[in-house]
């Protein structure tokens, strides 16, 4: 049986969307963070893949950049009652800049860096794989920096015709050495003064598949199973690694899903004109 009922609120800076036993914030958009609370002992799946779920019923989970639009949510309630909920994601557009006239050898990457880059991606991606029982990730995440946005998720350049690596975080730029803060609580599950593309590196486990990361790092505070609270220094802004000027680079993840930061923080121009 399905239990009926559903309709969308405007929630601050979020959409909620209610559904009767469950409610979702996040805008159902590619890239989206989207967290949810339902009845506790309610069994839930994404287009039939199970999702944890805390014991007091909140969840996590979010939608690639380019995901199918069509997605269905099943609800299985401790009464043994389901819901499934068939939906259909906003379409979204990404910044795409068309780069020619690059050399071949600067197109052809270096075999010593590929490897150093393919040990540090090894790193990053057991970091992203921890699975901790923390609810940090329902918090109401802040921005780590503020200050002027420099690049955005999911902008792509296309060099002689051939598209390069999607950019998946948000580059707030700063001068070297501001301070940067954790944006939620967790346990810092990666901290490595230089990796080759990322520089400085460090990656914050907010619990149930949810992280940050921070790139480009000049100085970190913190080292490997550190627990940090929102708002606590962690690092400085540096331009280390591949960067081309000083800047913070926040990525969120979903295990190895590549999400938006901005999904789940009010909007930069709305944190800035507070501090005016």
């Amino acid at each position: 049986m399905r239990r009926l009922g559903f309709f969308i609120l405007m929630n601050l800076c979020l959409i909620q969307t209610v559904f009767a036993g469950v409610q979702f914030f996040g805008d159902m958009q590619p890239g989206a963070v989207i967290r949810a609370k339902t009845t506790p002992g309610t069994a839930v799946f994404l287009n039939d893949e199970a999702i944890k779920v805390t014991p007091d019923g909140q969840f996590v989970f979010g939608f690639a950049r380019e995901p199918a639009l069509s997605q269905s949510l099943r609800l299985v309630y401790p009464d043994g009652l389901s819901q499934l909920v068939p939906f259909t994601l906003n379409e979204r557009e990404y910044r795409i800049q068309k780069v020619n006239g690059i050399s071949k050898k600067i197109m052809k990457p270096n075999p010593k860096a590929q490897a150093r880059s393919a040990k540090d991606s090894q790193e990053v991606r057991a970091a992203r794989a921890i699975f901790t029982p923390s609810g940090a990730f329902a918090q109401d995440f802040i921005w780590p920096l503020t200050g002027r946005i420099s690049g955005v998720y999911g902008s792509q350049r296309v060099y002689n015709g051939k598209p390069g690596t999607p950019h998946y975080g948000v580059d707030v730029a700063a001068k070297t050495g501001t301070p940067i803060v954790a944006p939620a609580d967790g346990q810092i599950s990666l901290s490595v003064n230089d990796m080759f593309y990322s520089g400085g590196t460090l990656i914050i486990d907010h619990g149930y598949g949810l992280s940050s990361s921070f790139l480009h790092l000049s100085k970190l505070y913190v080292k490997v199973g550190d627990k940090v609270k929102q708002g606590q220094p962690i690092a400085e802004v540096g331009a280390t690694g591949r960067a081309t000027g000083p800047h913070l680079d926040w990525r969120v993840n979903w295990y190895q899903m590549r999400l938006d930061p901005t999904t789940i923080v009010p909007s930069m121009a709305s944190v800035l004109a507070k501090k005016e």
